[in-house]
């Protein structure tokens, strides 16, 4: 078996060499930033995040910590720090973890690329307003779907657009996003918050 730092070299050039655009900070390895597209047929297409990603020290065997640095409207994702509410991968983390598992798909390691091609559309394709960090999002997900879908391409208009990814923050955003607001395993999910949780 190849040591934490290997996989964790193979995983960022696996993740490099495909379709996103990655941002080193710092030049190094642990802590980058990744341009992330709302998935099709979703309220989110369209729209375009940058996603920051920090790799623990023990990577793989604890989880990335994730955050939208964009505003993003969903209910699990906190709307002021960006912080995801994404069980997979604060509190299920494996590295062997089977990304469908609970589909009983077969297992397979789940990487960084996994996170953007599959735990984050998942998330918004699937959100779960009954374990929220963003109340008002869950709460008019849940009395009024059409105003919240409204809500939520208005978020993509205003924030999720290239221009909002490529320049550095402005006063056009209400507050700067900080470090802090990141997923980082701590979060109070429950278990029961699986991104990709779908109705058959």
């Amino acid at each position: 078996m190849s040591s934490p730092s290997k996989r964790r070299d193979m995983d960022v050039m696996k993740l490099m060499m495909s379709d996103y655009a990655v941002e080193p900070i710092n030049d190094g390895i642990n802590e980058f930033n990744v341009e992330f597209h709302g998935p099709k047929e979703s309220l989110y297409e369209g729209g375009v995040w940058k996603v920051r990603v920090e790799l623990p020290d023990a990577y793989p065997y604890k989880s990335p910590s994730i955050g939208f640095l964009n505003k993003i409207y969903h209910p699990n994702v906190d709307e002021l720090s960006g912080s995801v509410c994404l069980d997979v991968i604060n509190q299920s983390w494996s590295p062997m973890f089977g990304v469908l598992q609970y589909l009983q798909v077969e297992y397979f390691a789940a990487d960084l690329l996994n996170v953007f091609e599959v735990f984050l559309p998942q998330l918004l394709l699937y959100p779960n307003p009954s374990d929220p960090l963003n109340g008002d999002a869950a709460s008019l997900m849940m009395k009024d779907r059409k105003q919240y879908e409204q809500k939520v391409k208005e978020y993509c208009e205003r924030y999720a657009k290239k221009e909002n990814i490529t320049s550095s923050p402005t006063e056009d955003s209400d507050e700067d996003v900080s470090d802090e607001g990141i997923s980082d395993g701590r979060s109070a999910c429950s278990e029961d918050d699986v991104a990709g949780h779908a109705d058959p």
